[in-house]
C-alpha cells in the first residue's frame, strides 16, 4: 500500500507551505490537471476521503492550478514520477523502513514512525531555511507532519503526487478535527428543538411584533420625508392663567380676576451638532404700556407711574408688558414678536461663545434655585432668580439686549460666564424728542457701545453633588434713573428725589445657594446688594438696595412629578442713601417689605401641568401705608 506507508516529504511540505502562505511555488493557471491525475487509487483502503466537502475542495484546487516546485519545474511529469518512485524505493531499502504519510485517521506503529511535536526535533531543519516558518506551523500547530525515524526531515528530496495527496489529506483531516472540537458543543440538537418549539408557541406574537416593526419603519420613513427640517427642532410652551389680587394701595378697590396667556415657540438649529441657533417667537395679552394702564399692578395702586414696575408681578409676565421700551411704542395684545435670537458655539474643549441681537442674561447664566421656571415653578417674579441677574433688563422676557459673551469651564465643578449687553444696539443715536422732561423717547440711548449697557459675570461651582453655589457681579450704566429689574415700583426712580432723566451707574453683587438635603427636598436662597450712583457731574446722589430670599423646595410631593415650594424673603429695599437721594420718598411710610409664597404643581401628564399658588406682600413696596396684598394664581402650562 503506497499511501499507507507514504511519508510527507520535503516537496510535499512545499505545497503545505503554499497553504500557510510562505511557499515559493509557482501557479500556472494556463494548465489544468484532470481529476484523474490527482485521484488516489480507490482500491487502496488506506486513504479515504473524509467527506464530500474535503473531496470537492481538493478537486477544486487541483483542477485549476498546477503546483510545481521551483527546483523541479523543468522536468516532465513522467520523468518526475519515475524519479520519485526510484527515490522512494531507494530510501526504503537504505532505511529498512516503509515511508508513511502521517494521517489523523491512520496512526502508524510507534516503532516505525518518528512523530514530532516540535520542528526543533528535526535535526536537518534550520531556522534559516526558507520554509522554516511554514514547516513549524504544520508541525507544532496542526501536528500533521512527521519525520523519518532518525529525526530528519529531508526537505530537499523530491515528492510524488501520491505523497502530495496523502500529506494534504492529513492536514485537512486535522483542520476538520480542530473545527469540530471548537464548535461541537455550541449548538446541540436539543437546543435547536427547544428553539423551534418556542418559535411555534410564539408564532402569533412574533407575527404581531414583525407587523409593528414594519409599521414603525413605514412611520419613520414618513416622518423623515415630511420633517420640518433636518437641522432644526421646534418646541413650545403655552401658559394660560387666571390671576386675582386684593389689597394694594389704601382706598383702592380690588381688581377683577383676569385671564392671561403667553405663547412661545422656539426653533433650535444646529449646523455642526455642537452649536445652537435659538430663534424664539412669542405672543401675550398682558397689558401695561408706558404708564401701566390696564395692568393688575396699576389697578392695585402698586405700580410705578412709568413702565409699571411692581413687586406684585407674576413670574411669566414680561417686564414691560404692552410696550417696546426701546422706543416707548405700544405693543398690541397677542402681537407676535421676536423675543430671542441667540447663537451658541464652542471654540475649544472648555470655551463656548455666544452672541445674539435678542438675548437675556438668564440665557447664559444657569439658575441656581429650583424655584426658577416661569411656566413650571414659582408664580412670582421675586422667587426665581437673584436680582443681580435681572439688573438692566437682564430678564425682560422680550429679548431686550444685544449681547455677546463666553462660558469657560475651569473644571467639571467650576465655570465662569460673562457677557456684555447693549439694550439699544440697533439705534444709531438717541432721539432728541422727549417723553418726559429729560427723558428721551428712546430712553435707553442708542448704539452698541453708547447708551445703556451692562457687563455681567457669574461664577458657578459645585463643592459637592448636593451643593450648588453661584456668585454674581454686574456693572451697569443707564441713561435714565432706573434699576431695570422690574421687581419693585422703586425700580423707576432708583435715586429717590432725583430727576428721572438722570443717568446712573450700578455695581451689583449677589450670591445664590441650593443645598439638597435629600433627592426630594432642597433648601435654597439668595442675597443681593445693588449700589446705585448718579452718573451726572451735576448730581451727587447714591442709594443701596438689598434683598434676600430663603425657601424649601419639594420634588415628587404626594405623587411622582409633582413639585412644591414655600418661599419667604425681602424684596429689594432701600437700606442706605447718600447725597441728595432720599431714603424714604415723599408721602411714604418706610417699612421693611416681606414676601411669602407657596405653590404646588400637579403634573397632569408629560406635557400638561397645573399650578395653584399665592403670594402675600407685607408692607408692599416698602410702604406700610399699603394694605397687605395677596395675589392668587391658577396657572396651566402646556409644553410640546
Amino acid at each position: 500500500m503506497i499511501a499507507k506507508y507514504l511519508l510527507a516529504s520535503a516537496s510535499g511540505m512545499g505545497f503545505l507551505c503554499l497553504i500557510s502562505g510562505f511557499s515559493p511555488v509557482q501557479a500556472l493557471p494556463s494548465l489544468e490537471i484532470a481529476d484523474k491525475n490527482v485521484a488516489v487509487n480507490q482500491d487502496d483502503t488506506s486513504y479515504q476521503k473524509n467527506d464530500s466537502y474535503q473531496s470537492n475542495l481538493s478537486n477544486n484546487i487541483f483542477s485549476k492550478l498546477l503546483i510545481a516546485n521551483d527546483s523541479q519545474k523543468n522536468f516532465s511529469l513522467v520523468h518526475q514520477q519515475q524519479i520519485n518512485q526510484d527515490l522512494r524505493v531507494d530510501s526504503a531499502v537504505k532505511l529498512g523502513q516503509p515511508i508513511t504519510a502521517q494521517s489523523v485517521n491512520l496512526s502508524p506503529p510507534s516503532d516505525k514512525l518518528a512523530q514530532v511535536t516540535s520542528v526543533s526535533q528535526l535535526s536537518d531543519v534550520q531556522p534559516t531555511d526558507w520554509a522554516f516558518q511554514a514547516l513549524q506551523s504544520l508541525v507544532e500547530r496542526y501536528g500533521c507532519i512527521a519525520g523519518y525515524p532518525n529525526q530528519t526531515y529531508r526537505g530537499n528530496r523530491a515528492m510524488t503526487r501520491y505523497e502530495f495527496a496523502a500529506g494534504l489529506n492529513a492536514c485537512l483531516d486535522r483542520i476538520n478535527e480542530l473545527i469540530a472540537t471548537a464548535t461541537g458543543d455550541l449548538v446541540k440538537k436539543e437546543d435547536l428543538a427547544a428553539l423551534q418549539k418556542l418559535q411555534e408557541q410564539f408564532a402569533a406574537e412574533l407575527s404581531t411584533l414583525r407587523g409593528r416593526v414594519d409599521a414603525v419603519e413605514v412611520r419613520t420613513a414618513e416622518l423623515e420625508a415630511n420633517q420640518f427640517s433636518t437641522t432644526t427642532k421646534l418646541n413650545g410652551e403655552v401658559i394660560i392663567a387666571g390671576v386675582g389680587a386684593s389689597g394694594g394701595a389704601p382706598n383702592d378697590s380690588d381688581p377683577n380676576i383676569i385671564l392671561v396667556n403667553r405663547v412661545r415657540l422656539n426653533l433650535t438649529t444646529s449646523f455642526t451638532g455642537k452649536d445652537s441657533l435659538i430663534t424664539g417667537l412669542q405672543a401675550y395679552n398682558f397689558l401695561g404700556g408706558a404708564d401701566g394702564q390696564g395692568s393688575l399692578q396699576q389697578s392695585l395702586g402698586l405700580a410705578a407711574p412709568l413702565l409699571s414696575s411692581s413687586s406684585a408681578r407674576t413670574s411669566f409676565e414680561p417686564q414691560f408688558p404692552g410696550l417696546n421700551v426701546n422706543t416707548l411704542s405700544s405693543v398690541g395684545a397677542n402681537s407676535v414678536q421676536l423675543y430671542k435670537l441667540l447663537y451658541i458655539f464652542p471654540v475649544a474643549n472648555k470655551l463656548t461663545l455666544f452672541a445674539g441681537s435678542a438675548a437675556e442674561t438668564s440665557d447664559a447664566f444657569p439658575a441656581i434655585t429650583p424655584f426658577y421656571g416661569e411656566g413650571q415653578e414659582s408664580i412670582s417674579r421675586f422667587a426665581g432668580l437673584n436680582p443681580v441677574v435681572r439688573i438692566s433688563g437682564g430678564t425682560s422676557g422680550t429679548g431686550l439686549a444685544s449681547a455677546a459673551g463666553f462660558i469657560y469651564s475651569i473644571s467639571p465643578n467650576l465655570d465662569l460666564r460673562a457677557l456684555y449687553g447693549s439694550v439699544n444696539a440697533n439705534l444709531p443715536q438717541k432721539s432728541p424728542s422727549e417723553a418726559l422732561p429729560g427723558v428721551s423717547t428712546t430712553p435707553l440711548g442708542g448704539g452698541l457701545f453708547s447708551g445703556s449697557s451692562v457687563v455681567a459675570a457669574q461664577l458657578t461651582f459645585k463643592p459637592s453633588p448636593d451643593l450648588d453655589i453661584g456668585l454674581n457681579y454686574a456693572n451697569s450704566y443707564h441713561e435714565i434713573n432706573i434699576l431695570g429689574t422690574g421687581l419693585i415700583s422703586a425700580d423707576i426712580g432708583a435715586l429717590a428725589g432725583v430727576e428721572a432723566g438722570t443717568p446712573v451707574k450700578l455695581n451689583s453683587v449677589g450670591g445664590t445657594v441650593t443645598w439638597r438635603l435629600s433627592p426630594k427636598i432642597a433648601l435654597s436662597g439668595y442675597g443681593a446688594a445693588l449700589f446705585v450712583d448718579a452718573a451726572s457731574n451735576s448730581v451727587n446722589a447714591s442709594t443701596t438696595f438689598t434683598s434676600w430670599m430663603a425657601g424649601v423646595h419639594f420634588r415628587d410631593l404626594f405623587k411622582s412629578g409633582n413639585t412644591a415650594g414655600i418661599i419667604f424673603g425681602q424684596p429689594l429695599f432701600r437700606s442706605d442713601t447718600g447725597g441728595s437721594a432720599q431714603l424714604t420718598p415723599t408721602g411714604e411710610n418706610r417699612a421693611t417689605p416681606y414676601h411669602l409664597e407657596g405653590y404646588y404643581r400637579f403634573q397632569v401628564s408629560d406635557n400638561i401641568s397645573i399650578t395653584p399658588g399665592a403670594f402675600v406682600l407685607f408692607n408692599a413696596e416698602g410702604n406700610s401705608n399699603n394694605d397687605t396684598t395677596t395675589v392668587g394664581v391658577l396657572r396651566t402650562t402646556f409644553t410640546f
